[in-house]
């Protein structure tokens, strides 16, 4: 696990639950792997205090738990829970992607152009960034305040599915492909080919990652 130091600043607790968030998102930290307050504390370079804080943070939020005789560890992702997260996702997604469809704003296709230019770097945390920018821009078009309130509940973990699937290089070109589709179905305003497109993007990653976790087991084993 190598981190980088936290800025001299005084906001440490948000830095530090931010530092490790994007950590554990693209795969810095794995899944299983025990995280010391001592050791975080020294590589960000702050006191134990904002680092105890944000760990409790990141305890509520689900990416971290107790392990007896371990301390604390990153949670493993299992495959109940990432079917179950990218059902609500899913469901968000094709209901944002008919209701852009029909309102008179475009999503900006620069956002394709920039997801396509760090999809071919090896930059997770970037990768994750541009996909995230992608969906937000969907959920804004949307017009409904709601959806967008309802995604941000599940983004610390949306966002941790998104660094898993994209940490496997062959999703990644291909990813950018759906997105353009959903997007050109959006500004044609053909809203039930958008909301049938962004339903099968999120199952594909779904299956894929399901698939990957099953592979990592097996190789375990």
């Amino acid at each position: 696990m190598t981190l980088t130091k936290i800025p001299d600043r005084t906001d440490f607790v948000e830095l530090v639950y931010i530092t490790l968030r994007d950590a554990i998102s693209d795969g810095s930290i794995q899944p299983g792997e025990r995280v010391k307050q001592e050791d975080l504390a020294a590589q960000l370079n702050v006191s134990r205090s904002p680092v105890l804080q944000a760990l409790r943070l990141l305890k509520k939020d689900g990416l971290l738990e107790d392990a007896p005789g371990r301390g604390v560890i990153v949670t493993r992702l299992t495959a109940e829970r990432i079917v179950s997260l990218y059902q609500i996702r899913g469901a968000l997604d094709a209901l944002a992607a008919k209701l852009a469809a029909k309102a008179p704003t475009t999503i900006d296709m620069n956002l394709i152009e920039r997801g396509r230019e760090v999809a071919r770097t090896t930059d997770v945390r970037a990768m994750i960034e541009a996909d995230m920018a992608f969906h937000q821009a969907i959920y804004a078009a949307s017009g409904n305040s709601l959806i967008v309130e309802s995604a941000a509940l599940h983004w610390v973990h949306v966002r941790r599915l998104m660094g898993a699937v994209l940490q496997q290089s062959a999703s990644r070109e291909g990813i950018w492909g759906e997105h353009q589709a959903i997007a050109n179905a959006v500004n044609e305003g053909d809203g039930a080919l958008a909301a049938q497109l962004s339903e099968e993007h999120a199952q594909a990653a779904c299956v894929a990652l399901v698939e990957h976790l099953k592979k990592s087991h097996r190789s375990a084993a």
